[in-house]
């Protein structure tokens, strides 16, 4: 990252296209009658559209370049947080939700923790600790309910 103004476009779109997949995620899953899945991607689409908004706030004063789709460099095809399309299977049970879930929200921190361990401006670095210490969280969250799920247990508080 090179700037301030370039993590913050980075984060926006990232942020956006993971609101948006999760949302259709959730979408798919409610049309199949798979309540339990949707409400799970309907939350991660929600957190996702927090953290947008946080990212747009934080790019305020700033002139944020506007780069179209095929500027982006991400290390995979697509931004890192947009989860699987496959699971928009009206199949796919929890334990296969979650687990997308959790490869979605891993790709977000490993992505923020990339620019954080490579960047040299302090301002960039402040901004990747907090995005990092966000995705840390969701992703803990989510092994949290991955191993209630897989012990049986309702899915933690």
């Amino acid at each position: 990252m090179q700037s301030v103004e370039e993590f913050l476009a980075y984060a926006i779109r990232l942020e956006q296209e993971a609101a948006e997949r999760f949302g259709e995620l959730a979408d798919s899953m409610k049309s199949a009658g798979n309540g339990e899945v949707a409400k799970l991607f309907r939350q991660l689409s929600d957190y996702s559209r927090l953290h947008l908004a946080d990212a747009k706030a934080r790019a305020g004063y700033r002139d944020v370049p506007d780069l179209l789709p095929a500027n982006f460099e991400w290390p995979d095809f697509e931004s890192p947080e947009k989860a699987a399309i496959w699971a928009a299977d009206p199949m796919i049970g929890k334990g296969e939700a979650l687990e997308i879930a959790l490869e979605a929200e891993q790709a977000g921190h490993d992505f923020y923790k990339q620019v954080l361990d490579t960047t040299t401006d302090p301002e960039i670095k402040r901004l990747a600790i907090e995005f990092v210490a966000e995705e840390a969280g969701h992703v803990a969250e989510l092994q949290k309910w991955i191993v209630a799920h897989k012990a049986g247990l309702k899915a933690p508080a």
